[in-house]
């Protein structure tokens, strides 16, 4: 019998889920530590508190250990999928759309010229562009390219839906079989998209096919911003694509038009791909993924296109809870596995943002837990008193475990430790922004942020910087002034800890001043 070859990849798989496991284990074993020595309601308080974010923690560190050891063995099951594909015999017709909005047009024009290179017969493939801007010199520019390119123009008045709305007005007027969509900002790097993916669906039940997403090489922070995206592409998606719970990302894939009329279009929320993904899974749909780059996004080079983004998936993540949350109630059988798949999607930003700033709350209680205030209800808080010390040095191991985790993740599968650092930062940078923009979807508020947008090369301004972080300066304000209380109390832990938290949501400031 041959044995399963142990390959380089796998071993760092499965040490990559021993220690995700490792640090959940020792978040409860802690936590079970401090309900033992636990001398007074203030840190029974803490307590409580350090176990509802290990139990949070360890949610996702098990889940995230689960995609990281699925991932690997991705490649294989869709090469053997791949390899049971049948050449084309019958070209079906194809509908290309891409939604614009106020885009750059010679963007748009030049990434339109490349889609219709595509290699598949030009008489199988319709191009249309939906076009919701509202400046008339852009709409006039693109409607009279169009005209003479032989793409069909579509402009909106009415904005209502915004992506999925010009998706669903283009969809009663589109007579194709399939629809493929791609951004206004994504160049074409593989002709052979049609050609590879259309085979997949000689499976009838087979709703979309989603390949990667990737943008194209900028600077260190626009490539690191690109790892966001690249943890989810090479880890999360194939492990859900297994489960058959794989995201449709909005673009850069082809869907059935058929499943896409059944299911009454894309549901018109900020996110509508990922709403579209769950409804499709829901009314039995097949979907598959496809570990390939076919295009390339203009990378994300400021902060603030960094930070509108970020807005947009957290306001939408968290309409999807509850949206999930409806539609399971009327789903008599949802997989276990597909449960996980969607709460974890949409309490993944919020997990992080979330769990940053109440880790954040709970170490400045933590720093000043030995003041006599936090004693006054057990006359024995003096025998038991290095409880204080062993939070604070777990709480600088946590700490310091948390930083090491990205930075040493991201240099193993990517290799830079200078991005894993950025990884790292960027988290805390974004954490208020996430945060606000949970809330908003909550109260149902505008989904979009008031900051201000940077048009070409960034001009650094230090007072547009400073205003549009005022809640992060004030929160690292309050951390260092706290630190350094600490100092005078001679904590030197609490000092170096609370420092070290105020000067990461500094960085929100530092990255908008320096990228823009």
């Amino acid at each position: 019998m041959n044995r399963p070859m142990i390959t380089r990849g796998m071993i760092v798989r499965l040490a990559t889920v021993v220690i995700f496991l490792l640090l959940s284990i020792a978040s409860f074993i802690f936590a079970g530590y401090l309900f033992i020595e636990v001398n007074s309601t203030y840190m029974f308080a803490l307590a409580c508190t350090f176990l509802i974010l290990a139990a949070f923690a360890g949610f996702f560190n098990v889940y995230a250990a689960l995609c990281y050891f699925r991932s690997y063995f991705y490649d294989k099951y869709i090469d053997n999928v791949t390899a049971k594909l049948k050449p084309l015999r019958k070209f079906p017709t194809i509908a290309i759309m891409m939604p614009v909005y106020n885009e750059d047009p010679k963007m748009v024009k030049r990434n339109l010229l490349k889609l219709k290179e595509m290699n598949y017969p030009k008489s199988k493939i319709t191009y249309y562009l939906l076009d919701d801007s509202t400046k008339k010199d852009i709409i006039n520019d693109l409607r009279n390219f169009c005209m003479k390119k032989g793409i069909t123009f579509i402009h909106r008045e009415d904005r209502k839906g915004c992506k999925a709305g010009a998706l669903n007005y283009a969809l009663k007027l589109c007579k194709e079989e399939f629809i493929a969509i791609f951004d206004a900002d994504e160049a074409l790097v593989d002709k052979n998209f049609i050609r590879d993916l259309i085979p997949y669906f000689e499976d009838k039940s087979l709703s979309y096919v989603q390949t990667e997403k990737r943008y194209s090489k900028g600077n260190l922070f626009s490539d690191t911003v690109d790892l966001f995206d690249a943890f989810f592409f090479k880890f999360i998606q194939p492990h859900r694509a297994l489960n058959n719970t794989a995201i449709f990302a909005g673009s850069c894939g082809i869907i059935r038009t058929s499943s896409l009329r059944k299911l009454k279009g894309f549901p018109e929320y900020v996110i509508e791909d990922t709403f579209f993904s769950l409804e499709s899974d829901l009314n039995n749909f097949k979907s598959l993924y496809v570990p390939k780059v076919y295009a390339l996004g203009i990378p994300i080079m400021t902060y603030s296109a960094l930070v509108r983004q970020q807005w947009r998936y957290n306001y939408g993540d968290t309409q999807f809870i509850s949206y999930y949350f409806k539609r399971s109630m009327k789903e008599k059988k949802i997989p276990f596995m597909s449960n996980l798949d969607y709460w974890s999607h949409g309490f993944g930003l919020n997990y992080l943002s979330i769990m940053l700033l109440l880790f954040t709350g709970l170490s400045i209680f933590i720093s000043f837990s030995a003041l006599p205030l936090a004693h006054v209800t057990l006359s024995n808080f003096l025998e038991k008193s290095y409880i204080t010390r062993d939070l604070e040095i777990f709480g600088g191991i946590a700490f310091i475990l948390s930083f090491i985790a990205p930075v040493v993740l991201t240099r193993i599968y990517f290799g830079s430790f200078k991005k894993g650092f950025m990884v790292f930062a960027l988290n805390f940078a974004l954490a208020i922004v996430r945060a606000k923009a949970a809330m908003s979807a909550i109260f149902k508020k505008d989904p979009l942020t008031n900051w201000t947008r940077v048009s070409g090369k960034p001009k650094r301004n230090i007072v547009m910087a400073i205003l549009n972080t005022k809640f992060e300066l004030g929160l690292s304000a309050l951390l260092v002034s706290l630190g350094y209380v600490a100092y005078l109390l001679s904590n030197v832990a609490g000092f170096v800890w609370l420092s070290a938290y105020g000067i990461l949501y500094l960085s929100s400031t530092i990255f908008l001043y320096k990228y823009g």
